[in-house]
């Protein structure tokens, strides 16, 4: 039985040209929803496309926010039944404050916010008209275990990103409580995806280097199964008991908080 998680008709997803965000969209149209893809790298889209037949793809880098309301007026009005946002696009930048040079660490940094946490926000909100107008909507947003337990040290600001994704989701799941509009939070562990790609070596997290890393059909199983259980917050394999602890310390308060929330 399909639960809430897949309650929605079409998909957008973000980052869709590889890496989980294609997971993801292989896995959603198994489940018989339609689904388009966007990112920043056309030949990537071209080819998951024709790959797993999808219903689209569109060019987009999340970061640059000036093109976000444009797109938006596009997608909907192309795809009206468009009912879901996956907010899955994002960079992991390595950060040395002692060693990188400034102005370039800087510039990286920036684009590194822009693309996890504003690209995200402007989706979301921009988005939020039209699936009001809907009987049922849902937002994805892809966090981190990162934003649970910074322990990546060489990447402080995709963890701080990942924070900010965690919160907001939990912020917008309580403003959006009274709508039909649900918010679901996936935090994936370390995953075998190309994401480490700006490291030194951008193999580190794959299983033959990194015995605790999940390959994406072990992510995805489980991620389908929590999905359809209509689960809202979750992580997978280890990363599930750090989202465990961190609600288990501070959830209480927070939904103390989230109650009183009119």
């Amino acid at each position: 039985m399909v639960g809430n998680g897949l309650n929605f008709n079409c998909a957008l997803i973000t980052g869709g040209g590889g890496g989980i965000g294609r997971a993801m969209a292989e896995y959603f149209l198994s489940k018989g929803r339609k689904v388009i893809i966007c990112g920043r790298t056309e030949a990537n889209l071209i080819t998951t496309h024709k790959a797993i037949g999808c219903a689209g793809y569109y060019v987009l880098d999340t970061g640059n926010i000036s093109a976000i309301p444009e797109f938006i007026a596009k997608i909907t009005s192309e795809h009206p039944d468009l009912d879901c946002i996956v907010n899955n696009a994002g960079v992991q930048r390595p950060l040395q404050v002692l060693k990188d040079d400034p102005s370039e660490l800087l510039s990286k940094a920036d684009q590194e916010i822009d693309i996890n946490i504003r690209g995200p926000m402007h989706l979301a909100v921009g988005l939020l008209e039209h699936f009001k107008s809907k009987p049922a909507a849902t937002i994805i947003n892809v966090s981190s275990v990162l934003g649970y337990i910074p322990f990546s040290i060489i990447n402080p600001v995709y963890n701080g990103t990942k924070a900010w994704m965690h919160f907001w989701s939990m912020a917008l799941r309580v403003q959006l409580k009274d709508t039909k509009i649900r918010v679901i939070e996936v935090a994936p562990p370390m995953v075998a995806t190309d994401l480490h790609r700006e490291r030194e070596d951008p193999d580190d997290n794959k299983k033959h280097k990194a015995p605790m890393t999940m390959e994406l059909d072990e992510f995805m199983k489980e991620v389908a199964e929590k999905l359809e259980n209509g689960d809202e917050t979750f992580a997978a394999g280890m990363g599930q008991s750090m989202v465990d602890t961190w609600y288990d310390s501070f959830g209480e308060r927070f939904s103390k908080a989230a109650n009183q929330w009119k």
